[in-house]
C-alpha cells in the first residue's frame, strides 16, 4: 500500500497515511477536526509505467528472436519418433 502525505489548510498539521490506490483521499484533520485536510502530490503517487509494455519478452536478445522467427516459420520442427517397445509389445510379435 502507498504511503500519502496529507497537510491541513487550518491548523498546518501535516501527517503521512498508509491507503490503497483506490481509496478516497481523507478530508478531516485528526488534529483540528476541521475538514480542511488535502492529500500533497508527490511521493504517495504509486508507479506509474510509461511506454509499450513491460514484459520479459520486450528485452530478448537478436538471436533469440531470429530463432524464434524460424520456429514460427516451421524451420526447426523436430522429427516424431516412434515409440519405444515394451517386453509385452515383443513378445507378440
Amino acid at each position: 500500500m502507498p504511503t500519502y502525505d496529507y497537510e491541513c489548510k487550518a491548523c498546518g498539521n501535516k501527517l503521512e497515511i498508509f491507503q490503497k490506490m483506490n481509496d478516497k483521499p481523507l478530508k478531516t484533520c485528526p488534529a483540528c477536526n476541521k475538514d480542511e485536510l488535502k492529500r500533497l502530490i508527490g511521493t504517495g503517487a504509486g508507479i506509474i509505467f510509461k511506454g509499450s509494455g513491460f514484459y520479459c519478452t520486450d528485452y530478448r536478445s537478436d538471436s533469440y528472436k531470429k530463432s524464434s522467427d524460424k520456429d514460427k516459420a516451421g524451420g526447426n520442427t523436430p522429427e516424431k519418433k516412434e515409440p519405444a517397445k515394451s517386453s509385452a509389445d515383443k513378445k507378440t510379435e
